[in-house]
Order: structure tokens, then sequence, then C-alpha cells
């Protein structure tokens, strides 16, 4: 009799809730993928003989016998934004950005992708044996690469903004404060990287701009990972 008694008054074991972690899962990928792309850029940037980060963007470093890393990473680090993007539009609710914000995001993942299937050509001596100063003939696979770069690059300074929008309209000024001037520094340094100046200032503030790219990436789906969970 105890042991019926028991039985029917046990509470029942809670379920798991497929959707939320499938969500959660998808915006993990945001959380890592900046990191990851950094350490492998950073990584290949110290070792590779005859790079430099002050005349050398991270394309470059498609080419040569390792060349294959930074492809491998731009492709993976490509898919994972994706994953969260899809991460994002699941996570988010009705309201301004909605719909953009995630597209944007997803666009730049794509053009990541893109990026790396598409090498840059050899540049300013790397890798060792290549003649100082730009590419003398930008090949094929060389235009594809910077136009499919070029649109990634305004597809996450959209997103930005457009998160900054959502972020003010729900009266959250810290973070429309912080997606703006993301979005206006990378804006910046894209401005200055694309206008084909060979400054090292201009080539290290790109750089620098990108890790702060990701780093909010990387926040935006931290800070939606937990408001799932919630």
């Amino acid at each position: 009799m105890t042991q019926q008694t028991i039985a029917t008054t046990r509470s029942p074991a809670p379920s798991c809730d497929r959707q939320t972690s499938v969500t959660k899962s998808l915006l993990g990928y945001g959380v890592i993928a900046g990191p990851l792309y950094v350490a492998a850029w950073l990584a290949q940037a110290l070792t590779r003989d005859g790079f430099d980060l002050t005349r050398h963007p991270a394309s470059v470093l498609a080419n040569g016998e390792l060349g294959w890393i930074q492809v491998a990473n731009f492709v993976g680090t490509g898919l994972m934004t994706v994953a969260a993007a899809a991460g994002v539009r699941r996570a988010l609710g009705p309201g301004p950005g909605a719909t953009w914000l995630p597209r944007l995001l997803g666009g730049y993942g794509v053009a990541l992708v893109a990026a790396g299937i598409f090498r840059a050509d050899p540049m300013d001596g790397f890798p060792l044996g290549t003649p100082a100063g730009p590419a003398a003939e930008v090949s094929w696979h060389g235009v594809v690469h910077f136009v499919s770069a070029g649109i990634g690059f305004w597809a996450l300074i959209a997103a930005c903004l457009v998160a900054a929008r959502r972020f003010r309209a729900r009266g959250d000024r810290t973070w429309a404060a912080y997606s703006t001037a993301t979005g206006v520094l990378f804006l910046g340094a894209f401005a200055g990287i694309a206008s084909g100046s060979a400054n090292a200032a201009v080539t290290i503030a790109f750089g620098v701009a990108v890790v702060l790219a990701w780093a909010w990436v990387a926040a935006l789906s931290a800070r939606l990972y937990r408001a799932v969970t919630r």
C-alpha cells in the first residue's frame, strides 16, 4: 500500500524541450566561431614565414603549402556563423530586426565560406618568393574573393545597425550603443582597407576591427543563449 501511494504521488520526470535545445546549440556556434577564427589567424600570422600583420590581410594566408588551414578557417567559421544566424532567428521574438538581423548575419557567414573557397592572390612578399607590392595581375578567383568579402562585411555592418535599432526600440541603450559602435568602427576600418592603402596603421586597424566584430557576434549569441535558457 505504501509503495502504491509513493508511485501515485511522485512527480513526473521533467521533459526535454527539443526546440530550445536546438536553438541553444545553434547559438553556441556563434559564441565559439569568433574565438576560433581569431586563434587560427593569429597562430598562422605568428608562425608562417614571410607573413607580417602590419602588411598582410588574413586572406593571403590561404596561399602556400599551409594555405588549407586558412581555407578551413574561413569555411568552418562561416558555416558556424550561418548556424548561429539560424539560432538568432529562432531566439528572437517579434519586433524590429526579427527578419533582417538573422538574414544579414547569415549573409556574412555565407560570404566567409565563399572567401575560403575562392582564394585571394599572393601579394607583397607572401608566400615567400612573391614580389613586393600588390599583385601584378588579379586572378578571377581573387576577384570573387574580394567581392564576397566586401558583401560579407557590408552585411555584418548592417547587422550591427539593425541590432542597434532593435535594442533601442526595446529601451536597451547599452546594447544599442555597443552595436552601433561596432558597426561604425568596422565601417571605418573597412573603408580604410578598401581604399587600397598599404599603410601599416590601416592594416592593423582593420585587424582590430575584425576582432571587435567577432566579439560582437559572440556576445550577441551569448546574450540570446542566456535568454533562451531563462
